[in-house]
């Protein structure tokens, strides 16, 4: 006997500003995407022994599988091992914080389908905790905090349907609406650069070289900017406040920024999440046709308008 399939859903995300110095205490835009993840679950009766049966999605194809013996959760198969010990992971938190939700005699068919390719970070991580948080009742930041870690701001935008204001206070997430539908939103683009970036390693690193460093200052600041490009309504002031995060990020990386790669773009770029790859923000007065065929002209084939992307709340 199969009980009812159970279906959950959550946004992607991308964050605009305070990248690697949300983790530090600076408030960060953060927003949701149309593009998210969902996950089904289906119950079963076991008959003998009990297990899990994992199956992972991506726009096309077979991404991922694993089964896992219940209730050890232990791995007996799978296609990727480095996925499914994350999994892993994450199932046993669960496990753990809600010891009666795997009940005896029962196995699981889960399936995940992401709405977005893997590879350009808009929260493959993300949107499966806030499911299987869903799913299980629990907290997606306890679940996220005690399985994989992280700054908690993709889980915002995973359960949010508008851009948010988010910062952490003594580790805790507070969140806010930021408002922000801004009017020159015709202006703004997102550019896959070709590059999938792991935003751990890039977290660990900077940590590594700032932490004997007072970040007050610029944390501060960051704070600041984000506050500013929210509210505003004039996109030369939010392409200034998008350069002078970008100095700031630059100078705390030693990397030079996203835009002397494009020297010839006629706008201004941002580095958006790990920087070296995953997505850029551009900034330009051009028509809709030339920014993709400029970024064409370059390699570049995946090119989001604003409007296509973001949730605003005002849908």
């Amino acid at each position: 006997m199969i009980s009812q399939k159970k279906i959950f859903r959550s946004n992607g995300k991308l964050l605009l500003t305070g990248e690697y110095l949300v983790l530090k205490g600076a408030e960060a835009l953060a927003v949701p995407l149309y593009y998210g993840q969902s996950l089904s679950v289906t119950e079963l009766d076991a008959l003998g022994d009990q297990h899990v049966i994992w199956k992972a999605f991506t726009p096309g194809d077979l991404w991922f599988e694993v089964e896992f013996e219940l209730p050890e959760l232990n791995i007996i198969r799978t296609t990727d091992s480095a996925k499914a010990i994350k999994l892993q992971i994450i199932l046993l938190t669960i496990k753990q914080i809600k010891p009666e939700l795997f009940q005896e005699g029962k196995s699981y068919s889960f399936m995940t389908h992401l709405g977005f390719e893997p590879e350009w970070g808009f929260g493959s991580s993300s949107t499966l905790i806030a499911n299987l948080a869903q799913w299980a009742g629990v907290s997606p930041y306890t679940l996220l905090n005690l399985s994989i870690g992280g700054s908690g701001y993709d889980i915002a935008c995973a359960t949010n349907d508008q851009p948010i204001i988010y910062r952490l206070n003594n580790l805790r997430p507070v969140i806010r609406s930021a408002g922000f539908h801004p009017a020159f939103s015709n202006n703004l683009y997102f550019v896959y650069s070709g590059i999938k970036q792991h935003t751990d390693d890039s977290v660990k690193m900077f940590n590594k070289a700032h932490e004997n460093n007072d970040l007050t200052a610029i944390v501060d600041e960051v704070t600041r900017i984000t506050r500013k490009a929210s509210r505003t309504k004039l996109f030369d002031e939010f392409c200034q406040l998008m350069n002078r995060h970008e100095e700031i990020i630059s100078s705390l990386l030693l990397i030079p920024s996203v835009k002397f790669q494009f020297d010839d773009f006629p706008g201004h770029l941002k580095s958006l999440g790990a920087w070296g790859g995953d997505f850029v923000m551009a900034m330009t007065e051009l028509s809709d046709n030339e920014v993709r065929s400029y970024f064409k002209g370059k390699g570049l084939q995946t090119v989001f308008a604003f409007r296509d992307l973001i949730k605003t709340g005002n849908e």
